[in-house]
């Protein structure tokens, strides 16, 4: 993922809050709206720690997020919420995004 599908402006992301869908999981909200690009966001709130706890999980929502670009239906903004737990993992994040993209019909049919 390359720094052009970062979300980043708060008009985005107040646009995805209010008028997108949102898709639970275990560990993840996925809220999407579909839009003429291809952003991704991560929202991280002060609820799971100091700013290295914060920052980790945005590294590991990113790599996870990562795996999945090139199967993913293009002209959507995502918005991912982790939830707060005990542990976080790459595995984990990875089966809740994909369980999270299925469900939503988000992945390309040849995937």
């Amino acid at each position: 993922m390359t720094v052009d599908y970062r979300l980043k402006k708060q008009k985005d992301f107040d646009l995805v809050f209010k008028k997108g869908k949102k898709i639970f999981s275990n560990t993840l909200t996925l809220l999407y709206f579909n839009a003429e690009d291809f952003k991704v966001g991560f929202c991280v709130s002060k609820k799971h720690g100091k700013s290295v706890m914060r920052n980790r999980i945005k590294r590991l929502l990113r790599e996870s997020f990562r795996s999945f670009t090139p199967y993913l239906r293009q002209n959507f903004f995502f918005v991912f919420i982790p939830k707060v737990c005990d542990s976080y993992s790459l595995d984990t994040y990875k089966k809740d995004m994909e369980y999270l993209l299925k469900k939503g019909g988000l992945l390309k049919e040849n995937a």
